[in-house]
């Protein structure tokens, strides 16, 4: 039977008072809501990891609770923050671009453009995983065979389908479903190959390399310009030896930056301080997960196009950055 393993929490202490109840929160600020809820990601992805240990950062330095929401991520993270169904979330640039300009098909030609960058925090590389015994080490051999993209409303279940066409693979069956479930259907036989895009390491990578042998995926020269070329939101990359246990090389891969989001209509002077608090302790933040080495102020230049919310541009300005008014947007 396989085992299971169950992802950890952030390291750094949480406890029982990230999951406060709104109940018992006392903001900072009268003027402030007494609990925020921020749209994460499905379990064995960096979201479902990364946004509870910034949301206890924010809410120690707040005292506004934070709740979380699991979605199908920065799609859904999206829709929900533009609705105000959730005030934070967080996306991949590439589809906050179609977001913004409503294209691509899951907006079906909607603009969401009530949502605002806060912050910078972590490329999102492109790679795949799949058992040794299968003998695949290449996207060029997934031609006739089952491959796991993530969650169908993910930025790899949006972008990886239109990966493989550009490259012109064609997988016998594409199917999506949360990482802890495809690593799974992996394990069981049901999967030849999942190709996944989170924080490294992927959670759930992490997971199937410590019960079996395992190839990883990466892309070669050709097509990392091929899909630069048809994608210019994404940028190539490499992921050094280290990155997981058992991989073999440094793998080349072809990236997209995220971002934390809020709803325009956060107050200025609460979105400053969810900024500050996260940007404002990164050393206790890369304690609780290591995406968040990224997570620097600098990378503000990984957006550019869409507008920071001015409480976040205030931080952002303080601590030295030129954040043009051209970006910035109440």
């Amino acid at each position: 039977m396989r085992r299971r393993h169950i992802l950890a929490a952030p390291a750094f202490g949480l406890t029982a008072s990230w999951l406060a109840s709104p109940a018992l929160a006392q903001p900072r600020n009268a003027s402030w809501p007494r609990a925020l809820t921020m749209g994460t990601a499905a379990p064995g992805g960096t979201y479902a990891l990364y946004g509870p240990a910034w949301g206890q950062m924010a809410q120690e330095a707040t005292g506004v609770a934070i709740s979380y929401r699991t979605t199908q991520g920065p799609n859904q993270n999206i829709i929900l923050v533009n609705r105000r169904e959730v005030e934070l979330g967080m996306v991949t640039m590439g589809v906050a671009l179609q977001a913004w300009n409503g294209q691509g098909d899951w907006t079906q030609g909607n603009r969401f453009r009530d949502i605002r960058a806060l912050f910078p925090m972590y490329d999102t590389p492109f790679h795949g995983i799949a058992l040794k015994r299968s003998g695949i080490t290449g996207h060029a051999q997934l031609g006739g065979r089952s491959v796991g993209v993530g969650p169908r409303g993910g930025t790899p279940g949006t972008y990886y389908p239109q990966i493989l066409n550009t490259l012109g693979v064609r997988p016998s069956a594409v199917r999506y479903g949360s990482a802890s479930d495809l690593v799974g259907q992996i394990q069981d036989g049901l999967l030849d190959c999942f190709l996944f895009a989170s924080g490294v390491p992927v959670p759930a990578f992490s997971e199937i390399e410590v019960q079996a042998d395992v190839n990883y995926l990466d892309f070669t020269a050709d097509e990392v310009r091929r899909l630069t070329t048809q994608f210019p939101e994404l940028s190539p990359g490499t992921l050094p030896m280290g990155t997981y246990r058992k991989q073999e090389k440094p793998l080349n891969i072809v990236g997209m930056y995220n971002f934390a989001i809020s709803h325009r209509s956060l107050s200025d002077d609460l979105a400053y301080e969810i900024t500050k608090s996260v940007l404002g302790q990164n050393a206790r933040f890369r304690q609780a997960i290591a995406a968040a080495s990224e997570t620097l102020a600098e990378n503000w230049t990984k957006n550019t196009f869409l507008p920071f919310h001015p409480g976040a541009a205030r931080y952002l300005r303080e601590a030295g950055h030129a954040v043009p008014d051209s970006l910035v947007q109440g």
